[in-house]
């Protein structure tokens, strides 16, 4: 089948944050021509490359990064122009875009507007001053509550907010505040990010060389359950690990990689899956570049998920998101040794599990240690997929 789900990434922020480990460029003069024509060229080979019927009928577009609130006024709808021949969409689709609050305005917002975008993923992190300096966030206190005005200004009323916890306590943050400032704001989604310090980053370095050390993993449990606990009272669903949607809002972009479909990602860094193939882009954006603008593509490496790793797969992805891991047998579910049965049942006494109507769903404290739970599940696995 083809993909219905497609990511495009933009690589290029004005400079990078502390933690951060994504394909990013810092720069203050993105070449967003140049990467309009990478990505172009990257989606016409993939959909000749794959042999897949243009042009594809898309349910989800996701616009990441990087800041793709640095693309001027205009872009999103070339983009979309370019695209046309290879994939299309309509207003029935949900189109996501990633965005800084320093850089959207309600001009740039109206215009994705325009352009057919109809949500939002504000990159807010935290309301503290002494915690966004010390990331290298440049939007400040009240950046929040002007991207998420820009957005209401422009019609655009689905809008989530990223936030991360498990901050150094040395920063004095007070993430119970930050909850509260968040929804003051009137999100309709909400996603959690607890900070790790990926050897790479900056952090990783200040981590390494004792500059810097993080909460120890009773105060990361802490603050997990206290968002939580905040999200839910508030009227959130708490539909997946580390995220929150008003009721019928959920990011059913991120549903698509957790129901284990096809989907297609562009730019550097991005990751692939058309079954049984995953596929993921050099991250280097001149690399990427040079190799597009080469060869049409850009793929660093690939794998076949043979069926071992499409049983782990299945385990981990169902108990990451609701409904949870159909153990019922029928068509998408899995029919379950004694063993795994026995165990779902000590998670289940434990507090970690629920099994309810066919399904096995972690609680918050499950979700916790999740990857735990899916290797102890596969381990002793005789699972056959229906």
């Amino acid at each position: 089948m083809n993909p219905r789900s497609l990511y495009i990434h933009v690589p290029f922020c004005l400079r990078r944050c502390a933690y951060c480990d994504f394909a990013v460029t810092a720069t203050r003069e993105p070449p967003i021509d140049a990467w309009l024509d990478a990505i172009t060229v990257e989606m016409a080979s993939t959909v000749s490359r794959l042999e897949l019927d243009a042009p594809l009928h898309l349910d989800t577009v996701y616009i990441g990064g990087g800041t793709p609130s640095l693309m001027p006024v205009g872009m999103m709808a070339k983009l979309r122009e370019r695209l046309a021949g290879f994939a299309e969409w309509d207003d029935r689709a949900e189109w996501t875009v990633e965005a800084n609050p320093e850089t959207l305005t309600p001009a740039l917002a109206n215009d994705w507007r325009i352009a057919g975008v109809n949500r939002l993923s504000i990159g807010a992190q935290t309301f503290h001053e002494p915690a966004l300096a010390w990331m290298g966030r440049m939007h400040g206190a009240d950046g929040p509550a002007r991207a998420f005005d820009a957005a209401a200004s422009a019609g655009i009323d689905n809008v989530s907010i990223d936030l991360i916890f498990a901050l150094p306590s040395r920063l004095g943050r007070d993430w119970g505040e930050d909850l509260a400032r968040a929804l003051a704001l009137r999100p309709t989604h909400v996603s959690l990010y607890g900070l790790t310090a990926e050897q790479a980053t900056p952090l990783g370095r200040w981590v390494a060389d004792g500059r810097e050390s993080l909460p120890a993993e009773e105060s990361y449990e802490s603050e997990y359950l206290q968002a939580v606990s905040a999200l839910t009272t508030a009227g959130f669903e708490h539909y997946e690990v580390s995220n929150f949607a008003r009721p019928g809002l959920s990011s059913r972009h991120n549903e698509a990689y957790w129901r284990h479909e096809s989907y297609i990602g562009l730019g550097p860094g991005a990751h692939s899956y058309h079954a049984p193939v995953r596929w993921w882009n050099v991250r280097d954006w001149s690399e990427y570049r040079s190799l597009v603008t080469g060869s049409g593509s850009a793929v660093a490496s690939d794998e076949i998920v043979d069926a071992v790793a499409l049983d782990l797969e299945r385990i981990w992805l169902g108990l990451r998101a609701r409904p949870g891991l159909r153990v019922t047998g029928g068509p998408g579910g899995v029919m379950l040794s004694s063993a795994q049965r026995a165990l779902l049942a000590d998670w289940s006494g434990a507090g970690l599990l629920r099994v309810e109507a066919g399904y096995a769903l972690p609680t918050a404290a499950g979700w916790l240690v999740l990857d735990r739970l899916a290797v102890e599940l596969s381990d002793k696995s005789e699972m056959v997929a229906t």
